[in-house]
């Protein structure tokens, strides 16, 4: 693993009302503060100093870039959670893959676990590895890459990283999971968070929120 050093971006409000804030993640920033002081900038603290009163609601991967919601008061926190546990937040990722999938599009369903004695890294366990889900539907393909549009039906770690890379996909840049030639192929982990769709509790609105792909 490379040292951690946040780009210098600001990230990008998407939305943002008097209950909730979304933002547009830059790869390379962490979603919450690391171990150590080296790895205090983050990209709550950064919300955090427009908007003192931010709360985690999920995570993004360092390396992978997009959208990253953010509760302003402990009942909308535990509202938004909820929409995630319960598989009511329709979240929307694009990645580049090594080689085309056959077919186009499908299902992944691969169980996952923390690998332990190389975590954070995590891996395929048919015994005890937590059931996971990811939709893919193929977007483009040329020169021995595809685009890929993914819908991750349960949210474990690295879920999409590690499901591409075990059906011989891994995505492209990916430091963890990607052989070396799909490692070398682009200057970052080549995943992006697009979208968002949810019911606003407070509301009970529709939100519908996009990011545009950065590479």
């Amino acid at each position: 693993m490379t040292a951690y050093i946040p780009p210098p971006t600001r990230p990008g409000i998407v939305f943002a009302d008097e209950t909730l804030l979304a933002i547009d993640k830059p790869s390379g920033l962490l979603s919450v503060p690391g171990r150590g002081e080296d790895k205090a900038d983050c990209a709550l603290s950064r919300v955090q100093a427009d908007f003192p009163d931010a709360l985690t609601v999920h995570r993004l991967d360092m390396a992978t870039s997009g959208l990253l919601l953010f509760a302003r008061n402990k009942e909308m926190q535990r509202a938004l959670s909820g929409l995630f546990a319960r598989g009511e937040m329709a979240k929307r990722y694009i990645a580049d893959v090594w080689g085309v999938p056959n077919p186009a599009s499908g299902e992944i369903s691969l169980p996952l676990i923390t690998d332990w004695p190389r975590r954070p890294l995590q891996k395929v366990d048919w015994e005890v590895g937590k059931p996971s889900t990811t939709r893919y539907e193929t977007l483009r393909a040329q020169a021995g890459i595809a685009r890929l549009a993914l819908t991750p039906l349960t949210g474990r770690s690295h879920q999409l990283r590690v499901h591409l890379a075990e059906i011989g996909h891994p995505i492209l840049g990916d430091e963890f999971y990607a052989h070396d030639k799909a490692r070398a192929a682009a200057p970052r982990l080549a995943l992006h968070a697009v979208s968002l769709r949810f019911t606003h509790p407070a509301t009970g609105q529709t939100v519908s929120l996009e990011a545009p792909v950065p590479f």
